[in-house]
């Protein structure tokens, strides 16, 4: 089926083709790539883009020897195939497969694990800086996209490696920027002669000679100097990284292999840090892709032919749509109303925003915690920011949280996307940890909705709270319930309590509401009743609901998407010892480890975060057997343990 891919087994084999057949080869990887993702889904347009990248390398460096750290990571699945995982290529993302990113404990060619933007050149750097106190020699790549160059870890990096002068290659992998072909050409050019040795040689010598003549050497070498700099900033672009300490080359065409093998090969014989500025095609090979790489950066299943996306049955608008939908409607009255994203205007539901007020909306790039003080700064002159980000990468911004928001009880209602299992993108993308963290920040409210609808009236619940808010929702469809056009914004603190009666009190958060009232369905089957609450609140918590039921409940059962340590159940044993209530609790949530990819479904039965399996495990914790014992699939009741 694929005639030259067929015979790479290792990364060795790769340096016995030559350019036409590297060329081949590269379609054959894309069809592989595209058809393996239509079925499972994931990081397409990223990936098209550095196939020809990815070979160069490959043909010029020898890894594992030589360290490849990659950003992202959405880009890797070129090196993936490379480096003998092409037979398991088709578990892409799967349960048990292979991951979408890099992953030490997947490969030794993975040299670091990476998930989150702009942490490859101080990855890489750190491997450099232990190469040369071993006093080894190998080489270290750091591949970079434009993206993620506007994360400031990445100019932290740039100014580090600048000022050591190790030797470092950096590739910048530029799939924005329209170079016109002219243009394109000379600075193509430039750069061959900018990497010969012998331009090198060249340069070295004329300094020699203008310092070496008597009295004036030093005056002519500066004033030679300041000729070549403006006349290199006119000419060859990136005199930005050459005042950082690089050697500059590019912009390159990234899809030339023999070019890039040519670059690499020069770079690999170079002293110092090198950037290497190469402009790639988004999508590259694949017209859909071409034309849409928005689109097809994250994808979910689709027809290879046709670039369509696989239908799916009619459901429920996504907690993203409604959150979206709810800040246009709340902006329209409240002109104070700002929002702000980091590089995920489509993913956080923003883009519409943007759409409606073009002048108040603000997109900060790969840059969370300039974001998150951004917003701080709004509030504090009058304005109430709503920032949207990936619960993930929320992550990044803790300390701007603590003390550019909460110490300073500014109204930033922070709006937390994708939190519990995001299911296939694996540990790096899970939102799992939000609850845990937030609940630390003194000021800050911490509110979770069981449903779309609830979501709604949460988000005016926060911008009407005088201080920071946090609102986190899980990724994908809502349960489907009516949404109404109006708004209520909600008691601070309160829960509500959807089914009073029973021995067994379960409170629940978010996702697991739901998850709570079908597994009280099963202990009424099993002749035990059970209270179901939807906490709503994790900070400020309704401690004199979980109190009264102390008093009142021979069992008190948590459920939460989120951490055990330091999670909504943290916090209810917290309120228990503090005010010496004396029940027993059965805490259901994230055990303390990372969770791999999977289907949200599989990984919640992973965690024992089924309907089933928290009634069975109730069950057990009154000491109590099921009448019938069935498999925990469909939500029955599982088979206890023995």
């Amino acid at each position: 089926m694929h005639a030259l891919l067929d015979r790479i087994n290792k990364p060795e084999d790769v340096k016995r083709l030559n350019v036409q057949e590297l060329d081949r080869l590269a379609a054959e990887i894309r069809r592989l790539i595209i058809d393996t993702v239509a079925r499972n889904g994931g990081h397409l347009a990223p990936n098209l883009g550095t196939v020809e990248l990815t070979l160069a390398l490959y043909s010029v460096f020898s890894f594992p020897q030589d360290k490849l750290v990659w950003d992202v990571g959405h880009q890797s699945y070129t090196h993936k195939i490379l480096t003998g995982r092409r037979e398991r290529f088709a578990t892409l993302r799967r349960q048990g497969g292979i991951t979408g990113f890099p992953n030490r404990f997947e490969s030794p060619y993975d040299a670091f694990g990476v998930g989150h933007a702009s942490t490859s050149i101080s990855a890489a750097l750190g491997m450099a800086i232990a190469r040369d106190v071993r006093g080894l020699h190998n080489q270290v790549i750091a591949v970079i996209g434009d993206g993620a160059l506007t994360g400031g870890e990445s100019f932290e990096a740039l100014n580090h490696a600048g000022d050591l002068g190790t030797k470092l290659i950096v590739i910048l992998n530029d799939n924005e920027m329209s170079i016109d072909a002219n243009v394109g050409a000379m600075s193509e050019y430039l750069s061959r002669i900018r990497i010969a040795p012998q331009y090198n040689r060249a340069k070295r010598d004329m300094g020699n000679l203008l310092m070496s003549i008597p009295h004036i050497g030093g005056k002519v070498y500066k004033t030679a100097s300041h000729l070549k700099d403006g006349v290199r900033s006119v000419l060859v672009p990136g005199s930005l990284f050459e005042e950082m300490g690089f050697h500059y080359i590019g912009p390159i065409d990234g899809h030339n292999i023999g070019l890039l093998e040519e670059v690499l090969s020069r770079a690999r014989d170079m002293t110092g840090p090198v950037l290497i500025h190469i402009h790639t095609v988004k999508g590259k090979g694949y017209l859909p892709a071409e034309q849409a790489p928005e689109k097809f950066h994250g994808v979910g299943c689709f027809d290879a032919q046709t670039g369509k996306p696989v239908k799916k049955a009619a459901c429920a608008p996504s907690y993203t749509a409604v959150f979206s939908q709810a800040l246009i409607e709340l902006a329209k009255k409240d002109p104070d109303i700002l929002a702000i994203t980091a590089a995920m205007p489509s993913g956080t539901g923003l883009k519409a925003f943007g759409k409606a007020y073009p002048n108040r909306f603000f997109d900060v790039g790969i840059a969370e915690e300039h974001a998150m003080t951004l917003a701080a700064g709004m509030a504090a002159a009058g304005m109430h920011p709503v920032i949207a980000l990936y619960s993930t990468f929320a992550q990044r911004a803790y300390d701007q949280m603590i003390h550019d928001v909460c110490l300073q009880n500014l109204p930033v209602t922070i709006c937390l996307d994708r939190a519990g299992l995001v299911g296939e993108d694996g540990p790096t993308h899970h939102g799992v940890f939000d609850l845990s963290y937030l609940r630390q920040m003194p000021n800050m409210h911490v509110l979770v909705p069981k449903d779309e609808e609830e979501l709604r009236h949460m988000l005016a619940t926060a911008i009407a709270i005088d201080g920071p808010a946090a609102i986190r929702y899980p990724r994908g469809a809502g349960r489907g319930v009516t949404l109404t056009d109006d708004f209520r914004t909600l008691p601070i603190g309160k829960a509500e309590v959807l089914h009073e009666e029973g021995e067994v009190a379960l409170l629940a958060v978010g996702t697991m509401v739901e998850k709570a009232e079908k597994a009280a369905e099963l202990l009424h089957e099993q002749g035990v009743e059970a209270a179901v609450v939807n906490m709503r609140f994790v900070k400020p918590l309704d401690e004199a609901l979980i109190l009264r039921y102390a008093a009142e409940k021979k069992l008190l059962v948590t459920l939460e998407e989120n951490a055990l340590a330091g999670g909504f159940g943290a916090s209810v044993l917290e309120c228990l010892a503090d005010h010496g209530a004396a029940v027993p609790v059965l805490r259901f949530g994230i055990p303390d480890r990372f969770i791999e990819q999977g289907t949200r479904q599989e990984l919640l039965s992973l965690c024992g975060l089924q309907e089933g399996a928290i009634a069975a495990a109730i069950l057990r914790k009154l000491g109590r057997e099921p009448v019938s014992q069935q498999d925990a699939a469909g939500g029955q009741m599982e088979q206890p343990e023995q």
